[in-house]
């Protein structure tokens, strides 16, 4: 006995498909918009000329701690004072458990800012258990044609691990 095949007619509904497609599109636009309004953009980064390069490896788990020329401490626009950045890094790597004390820390410190402002912040950190604290620099600065300095290559000066 032999089995009867139909030639033509199977489609495929294509809808779904491009719908999904369409809200992973608005997904990471809206992730990528999120991700620029957290950095403040009123900080300006010191210069680095002569400091080496690091790897610019993005872990997901990165804490970017933000200082102004004042020595106001942020993350992601909030402002924090040092007992309460303190206390959210340390349920952040009890949250870990094992893998916490690795989580990378970024400091984006003003150029005005006094050392001493960063130096709480970096000792905030190692209380917490963080070991892998970095300050972010200018590896490059560019001048344009109206004397203006802009941001070249940015790089990770300094810090621990």
């Amino acid at each position: 006995m032999r089995r009867k095949f139909h030639k033509g007619g199977g489609s495929i509904n294509m809808t779904p498909m491009i719908d999904v497609v369409f809200q992973m599109i608005i997904f990471f636009v809206c992730t990528v918009q999120l991700e620029k309004e957290a950095i403040n953009e009123a900080i300006k980064i010191p210069d680095a000329p002569h400091a080496p390069a690091v790897a610019q490896e993005r872990d997901p788990r990165t804490i970017t701690i933000e200082m102004d020329k004042r020595g106001k401490i942020s993350i992601a626009r909030t402002p924090l004072t040092v007992t309460r950045l303190k206390s959210i890094l340390k349920k952040t790597v009890a949250d870990y458990g094992v893998r916490g004390p690795s989580i990378p820390i970024l400091i984006r410190a003003d150029s005005a800012t006094k050392h001493l402002e960063v130096r709480r912040v970096m000792d905030a950190c190692t209380s917490a258990g963080l070991y892998k604290i970095a300050i972010v620099a200018v590896k490059d600065s560019v001048q344009d044609s109206e004397g203006q300095k802009s941001e070249g290559q940015r790089s990770k000066v300094g810090g621990k691990g």
